[in-house]
C-alpha cells in the first residue's frame, strides 16, 4: 500500500512517477523498498488517468437521512429505557449466579 501512497503523493505534487521517485519517497518514510515492487507499479501506472481513476474510485456520498420527527423521537427513547432496564436485570441475573458458584 505504501507504494499507492507513494505515486499518489509524487503525482500530487506533479512530479513525474519513476522507479527512483518511488524509492525516494519511500526511503523518506523509512520502508523498505523492493525494487521490483516500485519497477511494476510504473508499469501498471504507464499510459493510466490518475486524476480519472481517482475520480472513479471515488464512493459517492450517502444521502442524509430525513430528520426524526417528535414521536419517533420519543417511540426511540422510550425503546432504549427497555433496554437498558433489561440488560441491568439480566446483569442481576448473571451476578446472582456467579454467587451461587462459591456458596
Amino acid at each position: 500500500m505504501e507504494y499507492i501512497y507513494a505515486a499518489m503523493l509524487l503525482h500530487k505534487a506533479g512530479q513525474k512517477i519513476e522507479e527512483a521517485s518511488i524509492k525516494k519517497v519511500l526511503e523518506a518514510a523509512h520502508v523498505k523498498v523492493d525494487e521490483s515492487r516500485a519497477k511494476a507499479l510504473v508499469a501498471a501506472l504507464e499510459g493510466v488517468n490518475i486524476d480519472e481513476a481517482i475520480e472513479k474510485a471515488a464512493m459517492p456520498v450517502a444521502v442524509a437521512a430525513p430528520a426524526a420527527s417528535g414521536e419517533q423521537k420519543h417511540e426511540a427513547k422510550a425503546d432504549h429505557g427497555k433496554k437498558a432496564a433489561e440488560e441491568k436485570k439480566s446483569e442481576e441475573q448473571a451476578a446472582a449466579g456467579l454467587g451461587a458458584l462459591f456458596g
